[in-house]
């Protein structure tokens, strides 16, 4: 018979039990509940085997804790019975672009995409919401007196999102937060691949506090550090400090299968600086004092703009190029390294040694002379220096300071201070540097992240794709937002990225063809199965007999099948063709991945048709078959003509 799909969430407890058996098999039990025998885990067994190293229930430790952390944990692991539903109609291009908007709470949202985007995703870049005492949406509940109060202040939103004003003033306001934060920030790092790297936008309310959670998270030792946004704008009608920057927190997925390339950025202004330089040697005709002294007044002028690693290229050289002067003195005293003095190549005279000797070998240095990579002084009295050419040094390490004061229009959107695209693009480009990277914002907000990326490809053609997630939070009614005609901040988002796109296409010409600036929209919702689908015992058999099958009624074939493929791990940007056998719609997925049909009464010729196709699997609705006879002769023409075939049934 074939086999049923489960149409739920991924199962994070039973994988981590599968985890731990695998490597304590005797932890391993099978108890009976309910008639079952249910697979745990014995933990005095477990202690016993980690007994050198298991803390004691009394011992002091140090950690973070908060309360309601058990809960929230518990949370992040629990599985769900949603579905997202794609909206054609919203979405821009959506049988070919890459790049998906989703609708919904986050947490729930990132429990459908984990088992589909398990190790695919490039970057994790967020800017949550801050705990400013500002209204909080969200729905993830904890206490059922809070949720009494809620509903009686009304403090729900037409989506049933609680709401509230976490100020200073409410005994819970680091709680709220965490137990919000916490949970998500653990389904989405799962998503990470294997030289993932995750950035977080925070101020100074929950800096602490978040760094702490990460640590936790993703381990101390793959904390990369952070990065202080100078926004240039103090806070007013403050007592205290005031900040005038907020703070992006770097997590890695392992930091130890990262290599230097992984987190640097690009020298912004390089490819200026270099121009400049050609600029004024063909005004004073090649390179002389006048060009050498002008360039140098020049990088002087802009030191407030360039970086303190751009600013040290303000040299050319005797072939034109750009370069700085790097020493070439050794950090300590290996004997491998040479003490040999270099001898000035116009006196012909020793020139100092550093007194740790050089910083390379005796045939390195013989190297650089040939190459004319060492830079020599008017005389021997000065100590020799490496040079360092800009054109083989674009790139730099990624700096624990940004100085930017300004903000973004939105393409003309009324949204609250959006993040400005410049710092995405910086940010994002130094981690983003493959093709096909994924990008996920689960806090989608402003679409600045999208904007980012359209403008990144079109610079450098690496087609990075990005995944938004936005809660469907409404306008407030006295917004300018609400008087323009927008009901939800998502709609908004949506169409700053159709703005986004329609400035690329117009900008790029014929080579936005090129340029993936469209996107697939998704809404999250329940689950396109009846109840009776999850559990049917708790039906009587009148009742089962009434139903005539286990989809609900409002739910399309399309529905159905972006449910499978997250189910099979088929990325919701796969490509999807629509056929039509005998009369039946049909579905094609990525490259013959998936055949699925999910009309009534199949015929012979349809399941023929798709067998052909050879594809992994094949989906079909358990009542499409008549009865059992009928769902045999299925399976015997798929192991007929394509017997690597699995099949599968809603």
């Amino acid at each position: 018979m074939a086999e049923k799909l489960e149409m739920m969430s991924g199962d994070i407890i039973k994988e981590n039990i599968d985890y731990i058996a695998s490597k304590f098999p005797n932890a391993l039990k099978e108890v009976m509940e309910n008639g079952k025998l249910v697979k745990k885990i014995d933990f005095d067994v477990l202690k016993q085997e980690l007994s050198n190293v298991v803390i004691d229930d009394k011992q002091e430790r140090y950690q973070m804790t908060w309360p309601d952390k058990k809960k929230s944990i518990l949370l992040a692991n629990s599985r769900i019975n949603g579905t997202l539903r794609p909206v054609k109609e919203k979405s821009v291009d959506f049988d070919n672009t890459k790049n998906l908007y989703i609708e919904g709470d986050n947490l729930d949202v990132l429990k459908l995409l984990r088992e589909t985007y398990l190790g695919k995703v490039k970057m994790i870049y967020i800017d949550p919401p801050y705990n400013t005492g500002n209204d909080f949406v969200y729905e993830d509940n904890f206490h059922e007196s809070a949720d009494e109060y809620l509903i009686e202040s009304q403090q729900f939103d037409e989506q049933g999102n609680r709401m509230f004003t976490n100020s200073e003033s409410n005994g819970r306001f680091h709680t709220d937060w965490l137990n919000h934060i916490y949970p998500r920030l653990v389904v989405a790092k799962d998503l990470l691949t294997d030289k993932g790297i995750c950035l977080i936008h925070i101020d100074e309310n929950e800096d602490f506090n978040l760094r702490l959670i990460c640590r936790e998270i993703f381990g101390p030792q793959n904390e990369l550090g952070s990065i202080v946004w100078d926004k240039r704008n103090p806070k007013g009608d403050i007592v205290g400090v005031a900040y005038q920057h907020e703070t992006v927190l770097a997590f890695a997925k392992n930091k130890n299968n990262l290599v230097n390339l992984d987190f640097i950025k690009r020298k912004e202004n390089a490819e200026e600086i270099i121009e400049k330089s050609k600029s004024l040697m063909r005004k004073h005709k090649g390179v002389n004092e006048n060009s050498r002294g002008e360039f140098r007044a020049w990088m002087a002028e802009n030191k407030k703009i360039f970086t303190g690693g751009e600013l040290a290229y303000n040299l050319i050289d005797d072939n034109g190029d750009v370069y700085r002067m790097v020493s070439m003195a050794a950090p300590d005293k290996p004997e491998t390294r040479s003490h040999r003095p270099l001898i000035h190549p116009i006196t012909g005279k020793p020139c100092p040694t550093p007194a740790k000797g050089w910083r390379y070998k005796d045939s390195t240095l013989d190297s650089m002379i040939k190459n004319n990579q060492i830079v020599f002084g008017v005389d021997e009295k000065t100590q020799p220096n490496s040079k360092y050419l800009l054109k083989d040094n674009m790139e730099e390490m990624v700096s624990s300071l940004i100085y930017f004061g300004g903000s973004d229009d939105a393409l003309g959107l009324p949204f609250d201070n959006p993040k400005p695209v410049y710092i995405a693009k910086k940010l994002i480009s130094a981690v983003c540097k493959h093709k096909d990277d994924i990008v996920i914002d689960f806090y989608g907000g402003s679409s600045t992240t999208a904007q980012a990326i359209f403008e990144l490809n079109y610079e450098d053609g690496l087609n990075r794709k990005f995944i938004l997630i936005q809660i469907p939070e409404l306008c407030a009614e006295k917004s300018l937002a609400f008087k323009q005609g927008f009901k939800y901040i998502t709609e908004i988002g949506e169409e700053r990225i159709r703005r986004a796109g329609k400035k690329i296409h117009e900008e790029a010409g014929i080579i936005s063809s090129n340029i993936d600036i469209g996107f697939r929209v998704f809404e999250l919702d329940s689950s396109n199965m009846e109840d009776v689908y999850y559990s049917p015992k708790s039906y009587n058999q009148n009742l089962l007999e009434e139903l005539v099958g286990n989809v609900k009624e409002d739910r399309t074939p399309l529905d159905l099948l972006f449910q499978v493929m997250l189910e099979l791990g088929i990325e919701l940007s796969a490509k999807i063709e629509e056929k039509v056998i005998s009369g039946k719609q049909c579905f094609v997925v990525n490259n013959n991945d998936i055949v699925a049909c999910f009309d009534n009464g199949i015929t012979d010729e349809v399941i023929k048709e798709l067998a052909k196709v050879h594809s992994i699997y094949a989906i079909f609705k358990d009542s499409a078959f008549a009865n059992d006879c009928s769902n045999i002769n299925c399976e015997q023409i798929f192991k007929s003509i394509s017997p690597s075939t699995t099949i599968k049934v809603i």
